[in-house]
């Protein structure tokens, strides 16, 4: 998954319901340097909490994405994150920034 064009990741997730998988395994998907290129945060939800995981990622570009956790799976997400960064590649390749 390219994060280079991911500034701000914020995760707010049960541990303990089977539908944070999601959160969980995007988490998982960050390259161990994550925490020096981007800003991220966590947020664990309590055992008997009733809100929902969420997913909230901010692009370069200053594009926001909240994605629903609940019903999206971690394939989807990925996908979703990767189409974003290709058309950021793009724009930066044409504008020479490579």
């Amino acid at each position: 998954m390219n994060t280079k064009f991911i500034t701000n990741v914020s995760v707010k997730f049960n541990p303990f319901k089977r539908s944070s998988n999601a959160c969980r395994f995007f988490l998982a998907q960050l390259p161990a340097n994550a925490r020096t290129t981007m800003k991220i945060s966590t947020t664990i939800l309590l055992r008997d909490s009733q809100e929902e995981s969420m997913l909230h990622i901010k692009l370069k570009n200053g594009k926001e994405l909240s994605l629903d956790t609940e019903k999206l799976k971690i394939e989807d997400i990925i996908q979703e994150v990767e189409r974003h960064s290709r058309a950021l590649n793009r724009q930066a390749e044409l504008a020479g920034e490579r």
